[in-house]
């Protein structure tokens, strides 16, 4: 069994890893290699899992729903809706879809027959939808929790200040964001998004108590390969392993444990073996001593001055 904390406010006792099944190189459908990534997790006591229903479309969640036949009330699901439709064909872009009463209850009931379930734990909304009143949005998914659908609900992929304006219509569980130790993706105006997020969201998450699954421990896989292409993560890296060979473990696990450190409440990964799953398990349980969290700071800041200095380039 493995540690359970609150998500956030709410009643909801969580794995400090969260199992996604936004799969990079598995197939994001009912397949058995993903089955047996789930299964493991379940076996090693994790019990949060995060889905989408743009994942696969539809896809993620029925495998994810084969993976928990008969073991409903030992698990915790999140997933999410999107702003849009399903594509018509491979590669194509779905058509851009309002939070409207409509398409969050009828994509949550598809949700909800896919993942053979009556009710789902956090109910996301995966993308921005800004023609779309906070309050209409927030009326809807209120009574999707009277209604028994989902127990609780939140936002993925939103700045501080629009969670802030849901806050003042509801009070959301929390949310999904992508955050962790390198952050080498930007906004629109090229400033790290962990940087942005740290200032602005990472406060009002401990203010409100919100709950936060943070994806990408190894920066959408940046950080997996042994040396990065980039010479700035690459160095980032040697500094990561250099803390793990201080402490007897590797690089995911540093990783996992670092984002835990910052104080949110869990991390999502994508494993796609049982080894990674193992890996990014023992972060939950790394200790990372003073000497370690300062080695670790002084390499993520000398990566972000080169981020910087690259953006002004």
């Amino acid at each position: 069994m493995t540690d359970r904390v609150p998500f956030g406010h709410t009643d909801l006792q969580v794995s400090r890893l969260c199992q996604g099944t936004a799969f990079r190189h598995l197939p994001r459908a009912d397949s058995p290699e993903g089955l047996a990534v789930l299964h493991h997790c379940l076996d090693q006591g994790i019990n949060f899992f995060d889905s989408a229903q743009a994942y696969g479309w539809g896809g993620a969640e029925e495998v994810l729903g084969r993976a928990i036949v008969g073991r409903r009330d030992q698990v915790v699901i999140c997933t999410k809706v999107p702003a849009s439709l399903a594509p018509s064909g491979e590669a194509q872009p779905g058509q851009r879809a309002n939070y409207t009463r409509a398409h969050l209850t009828d994509r949550l009931e598809e949700s909800l027959r896919r993942l053979g379930t009556d009710y789902v734990d956090l109910y996301l909304l995966h993308h921005r939808d800004e023609g779309t009143p906070p309050a209409a949005i927030a009326e809807v998914m209120q009574d999707l929790v009277a209604a028994g659908k989902t127990r609780y609900w939140g936002l993925s992929n939103h700045s501080a200040a629009e969670t802030g304006a849901f806050l003042k219509e509801a009070r959301i569980a929390g949310v999904e964001d992508y955050y962790n130790i390198a952050g080498s993706h930007c906004d629109a105006d090229g400033r790290p998004r962990v940087a942005i997020y740290e200032e602005e969201m990472i406060p009002l998450l401990k203010r409100e108590n919100l709950g936060c699954l943070a994806f990408s421990p190894m920066d959408t896989g940046l950080l997996a390969p042994a040396v990065p292409e980039d010479p700035a993560l690459a160095a980032l890296a040697a500094s990561i392993d250099q803390v793990a060979d201080d402490l007897g473990t590797i690089r995911a696990s540093v990783c996992v444990a670092w984002v835990l450190h910052q104080g949110l409440t869990c991390v999502l990964a994508g494993s796609e073996s049982p080894a990674h799953v193992d890996a990014n398990l023992a972060g939950t349980r790394l200790e990372l001593p003073a000497a370690a969290l300062a080695a670790l700071d002084r390499a993520r800041q000398a990566y972000r001055a080169t981020q910087q200095q690259a953006g002004e380039q």
